[in-house]
């Protein structure tokens, strides 16, 4: 049986109470704003409706939340209004259409200004000090935060020019997002919980009760309106009072204009929505304000709302559905990603049934169960994403999903390096996903460097289905490359003899060329060193990937952590590379077409045998590959950065971070003289 309208009625302003609370008092609301306006919608016209259910306690009537008694609380003299909202054009024009009819004009000129999605304050100012602040609360009442504004960087203390003896300054404390994203990743760093959004940091850092906290917060101050104190001004447009708060000092908006009409205001709309994206701040629709300020008076206000302004929402880019399941793809370098099946909901212009969940350290983060009732974004061409589940909505039985062990394409092993975020597909030669990324980075210039073989080229091969792995690169004939689009005679001749060209190369070349997570042209190199071919590196590999579960007392992957550059977490990729039987096909594969490389050099003496150096700065008489060079040639290694395990780092003139850090980790720093002195004798600096 459904309820009445007075239990609806009722029932919503229980919801609505509920959900201020959590927005306005604990900063951690546990809806979208879309749904919320939904709610806060019904109710509207459930008391339009039905006169008598209206009541002065009702949330249509008031504006926020009561201020929190852990607060002083601070009276305004000025009620502090919220505003209507309009959802589309149809609704701004219908206000635009009622506000022409009072005045009795037939077209009204606007300020159409950003809408700030951060947390409204009131700050006073008197003899153009700033005395007090305060959050709007109810609108009535607020709660003073004097202590925590002053804090806020770019909010003037005093005022820069001339104004009214005691004046209230309005606007909106916002978190630009790059100081956002900056501080929850420290957050995370030190284990502690990070904000949902900008709005809910910035409000939450207001309310705090030790101003040292708010004052590490990166909070900026928008101004946007006067309250008490206006009627002292000489200003007669909301255009000209927005010049006078910046000559007071204050920041406001650039991408505010003057609107003739609401065309223009619609048009201003648009722009702002395109631009939404890239702007620092965030803001959720654009507010249109008669420009007049004595025609504002004609207009009159409502019990919470003015006539004579609103606010014209973006569509909702964060709203509420259901998570049915969890799916894994393989990206294109073998990242194994969850993606969120989602009932279909309609979130920043569009409908979304996918979403990114990034990786299994933010599943977890994020507590994500399936069958969770979740929250979604979407901003402009953003790649959606589940932003954050509700848990009091969670029903029984809700699973939480788990990274596969196997990958979904191929079947291969799926790896995690422990301290990593991402798990990757370990198939990387021969895994579906990856090919065309695969291949394309063993043709690279840098790697195997055929020339010839670019990215159009690789797919043509791979839409006619010619190519699957870089060993069949080397199986291609003529006959199959003329059937190609823009392959002549000569062209073909050209690539088969690039191809060929190829398999001279050398064993770092290679190992570079077999894509392995993190093993970069340094890496490669040391390796290639250190082995001297490939059976051996295989063979390290192996062996190491069987200390994996030892007790912490032995050295985790000691053979190959014996080399310089590599550490256990790369150390770990390569065992997971050469461990997966596809890999090692394919190399098997490579070497039977035909490829080689010179024997290693063999050192010339054993001055330096075992040592690591690094070598930073400009050295007399060498260059730094020359001395490379040299130290490799008695038997020592050569790192590219500084680490516990350097022995050495040679040091010349303008040496930088890493004579820093050498000398922060007690490295021994010498100079060139004194590296010839350790080639000529046995004792050592």
């Amino acid at each position: 049986m459904s309820a009445s309208p007075a239990e609806r009625a009722e029932q919503l302003r229980e919801t609505i109470r509920a959900h201020d609370r959590r927005y306005y008092q604990d900063d951690a609301p546990t809806i979208s704003d879309a749904e919320y306006d939904r709610l806060f919608r019904e109710l509207v016209q459930l008391e339009e409706a039905h006169p008598e259910l209206q009541a002065p306690d009702s949330p249509t009537q008031r504006v926020g939340a009561p201020a929190s008694d852990a607060f002083t609380p601070v009276n305004f003299a000025v009620p502090m209004l919220s505003l209507g909202n309009a959802f589309d054009a149809n609704e701004a024009r219908e206000f635009d259409r009622r506000l022409c009819d009072v005045l009795g004009v037939s077209q009204c000129d606007y300020v159409a200004e950003p809408k700030f999605d951060g947390a409204a304050v009131s700050l006073l100012y008197e003899n153009g000090k700033f005395t007090r602040g305060a959050t709007r609360g109810d609108g009535r009442t607020g709660e003073d935060i004097t202590a925590n504004l002053r804090t806020v960087q770019d909010l003037p203390l005093a005022l820069k020019a001339e104004a009214p003896a005691r004046i209230e300054i309005r606007g909106e404390v916002v978190m630009p997002k790059s100081a956002f994203e900056r501080m929850n990743n420290d957050l995370a760093k030190r284990g502690e919980k990070r904000f949902v959004n900008p709005r809910n940091a910035a409000a939450g850092s207001l309310r705090q009760i030790d101003p040292k906290i708010t004052a590490k917060r990166p909070l900026s101050f928008m101004a946007y309106a006067v309250g008490a104190g206006e009627e002292q001004l000489s200003v007669r447009t909301q255009r000209e009072l927005l010049d006078q708060l910046k000559a007071w000092g204050f920041q406001v908006s650039e991408n505010a204009v003057l609107a003739q009409g609401i065309d223009a205001c619609l048009a201003h709309y648009d722009q702002l929505m395109d631009a939404r994206a890239e702007m620092e701040v965030e803001i959720d629709g654009v507010v249109y304000k008669l420009n007049a300020l004595a025609a504002r008076e004609e207009a009159g206000h409502l019990a919470r709302t003015p006539r004579w302004a609103i606010a014209h929402k973006f569509p909702a880019e964060e709203v509420e559905t259901v998570l049915q399941d969890v799916e894994y793809q393989v990206g294109r370098t073998g990242a194994v990603t969850p993606v969120a099946r989602l009932q279909p909901v309609f979130v920043g212009g569009a409908t979304v049934s996918n979403a990114t969940l990034h990786n299994a350290d933010e599943l977890e983060r994020k507590d994500i169960h399936i069958g969770d009732a979740v929250i979604v974004r979407r901003a402009g061409d953003v790649i959606p994403e589940v932003v954050r589940a509700i848990p009091e909505k969670r029903p029984n039985g809700a699973q939480k999903p788990e990274i596969p062990s196997e990958c979904p394409v191929c079947g291969a092993h799926v790896a995690r390096p422990e301290g990593e975020v991402v798990a990757r597909c370990t198939n990387g030669l021969a895994c579906p996903a990856q090919r065309h990324a695969a291949l394309a980075h063993f043709v690279s210039r840098r790697a195997m460097d055929i020339d010839g073989l670019g990215d159009k080229m690789l797919t043509q091969l791979l839409a006619r289905d010619l190519i699957h792995t870089p060993a069949d690169i080397y199986q291609l004939k003529a006959e199959t490359l003329r059937g190609l689009e823009r392959m002549g005679a000569k062209s073909v001749d050209n690539l088969l003899k690039a191809i060929e060209a190829s398999k001279d190369t050398t064993l770092a070349r290679f190992i570079f060329a077999l894509g392995i997570p993190d093993v970069g042209e340094t890496t490669a190199q040391a390796l290639a060193e250190h082995f001297g071919d490939i059976q051996s590196l295989r063979e390290a590999a192996l062996a190491d990937d069987d200390t994996r579960d030892i007790s912490p007392a032995t050295k985790r992957f000691p053979q190959l952590t014996a080399v310089a550059d590599v550490g256990p977490v790369v150390a770990s990729e390569i065992c997971d590379f050469f461990k997966e039987p596809h890999n090692q096909q394919v190399v098997e594969e490579l070497l039977n077409a035909g490829i080689h490389w010179p024997e290693p050099k063999q050192p010339q003496g054993e001055a330096l045998a075992g040592l690591r150096f690094v070598i930073t700065g400009t050295l007399p008489d060498v260059s730094r590959d020359q001395a490379a060079e040299i130290i490799k040639g008695q038997g020592g290694q050569v790192s590219s950065s500084v680490s516990k395990n350097t022995d050495y780092l040679l040091a010349g003139e303008n040496a930088g971070s890493k004579l820093e850090k050498a000398r922060s980790l007690g490295v021994i720093v010498i100079e060139w003289d004194q590296l010839q002195e350790m080639l000529q004798a046995p004792e050592r600096p």
